[in-house]
């Protein structure tokens, strides 16, 4: 005879079944929510507005019969899992020629960061796609946690990555419509995983079933493949910040040593230094150093010249590139007598080293930049 516990048990997961049902169902809801988030996050997407396409992510409802698929593979259930994947695949195909119509109709030349932020998915995207489906799964069977979904829909998109594709078709950009297409499928594959790995842990019934699914397994091999093309984008990722890092530090040793080891542009009274910034893109790497001068003719491009000299030698066996961008400015101020020596404050401090000369006069003459 089953205890009261049981049957509180078997009417719980009979219950889940039927939402889960419920949820892998194309019907007049599904379609509406779809052309609104896909008009949505398009038009957002076009604008360059991340506040609109985080509105379409929680309006889309992709994540259901997601949910729906990972819920079927444990239990066996083929013809479910194919229902489920067919109403997913139908709001893709709607999503898609949605987003090829209006690209064709605003026929942009180019995008902002927010279409193509979505062309390079990496290892992160699928940890996080990974993380939200399990979370996903737990909020849809403990119903106290269910607040937390619309999180979810903002953490991992589905609709704005096949926004982006059909976008990109109809523009012709096939490279980065593929990035986008990659991201869409780390999204699906991670939170179906995910997905079924919360239900298995939850749920001990589907417990057993976790490691023995042929689909669940195929769903992990294909994650798994998707390692290969985001793990090169994410050391991609890795190399490019740590240059950026090497580059921000040789900026400021660089005007750290302008300032204090030559005359030019770091004791000249008539100079004063405001900042420097280097393009790299150039090569050699161009150095522009932004002055204010009291004396127009300052600094001269002798002294400039000496300056790139001092700067290579320094880091060497890189070579820079020296320009100075310069701004004339007048000191204005009537003239006021010295105070007193009884009255000074502080002590006058030492005269400023005289400034090098704008011409050299010898040629074997020994001077620091």
């Amino acid at each position: 005879m089953n205890s009261p516990t049981t049957i509180s048990e078997e009417g719980r997961l009979v219950a889940l079944r039927h939402e889960f049902e419920h949820d892998a169902t194309f019907n007049q809801v599904f379609v509406v929510l779809t052309v609104g988030a896909t008009l949505i996050a398009t038009l957002g997407l076009l604008a360059n507005s991340p506040g609109v396409v985080i509105g379409a992510m929680v309006v889309a409802p992709w994540i259901m019969p997601l949910q729906a698929m990972a819920f079927e593979i444990l239990r066996g259930r083929l013809p479910m899992f194919l229902r489920a994947l067919r109403t997913l695949m139908l709001g893709v195909a709607i999503c898609v020629l949605l987003a090829m119509a209006v690209g064709h109709l605003v026929a942009f030349s180019s995008f902002g960061s927010e279409v193509m932020n979505r062309t390079s998915p990496n290892l992160l995207d699928l940890g996080v796609a990974l993380v939200a489906g399990a979370v996903a799964m737990y909020a849809k069977l403990r119903k106290e946690a269910i607040s937390a979904l619309a999180g979810l829909a903002i953490a991992v998109a589905l609709v704005p990555p096949m926004c982006v594709v059909g976008i990109l078709l109809a523009s012709s950009f096939w490279a980065q419509a593929y990035g986008a297409l990659l991201l869409f499928a780390t999204n699906l594959l991670g939170i179906m995983v995910g997905a079924m790995a919360a239900l298995g842990i939850l749920e001990k019934v589907y417990r057993r079933r976790l490691f023995r699914s042929r689909l669940g397994l195929t769903s992990v091999a294909l994650t798994a493949l998707l390692v290969i093309p985001l793990g090169s984008s994410f050391f991609a990722l890795v190399s490019r910040s740590q240059r950026e890092t090497q580059a921000q530090k040789l900026e400021s040793v660089i005007e750290q040593r302008l300032r204090s080891s030559t005359i030019t542009l770091g004791g000249d009274p008539a100079i004063d230094l405001v900042g420097i910034s280097i393009n790299w893109q150039q090569n050699p790497p161009l150095i522009r150093a932004r002055v204010r001068v009291t004396d127009p003719a300052l600094p001269t491009a002798w002294q400039v010249a000496s300056v790139q000299e001092f700067i290579n030698t320094s880091q060497a066996p890189l070579r820079f590139r020296l320009v100075v961008q310069r701004t004339a400015v007048d000191l204005i101020g009537p003239d006021t007598p010295p105070n007193p020596p009884e009255l000074e404050v502080l002590p006058l401090p030492p005269p400023p080293l005289p400034p090098l000369p704008r011409e050299q006069d010898e040629e074997d003459e020994d001077v620091t930049p």
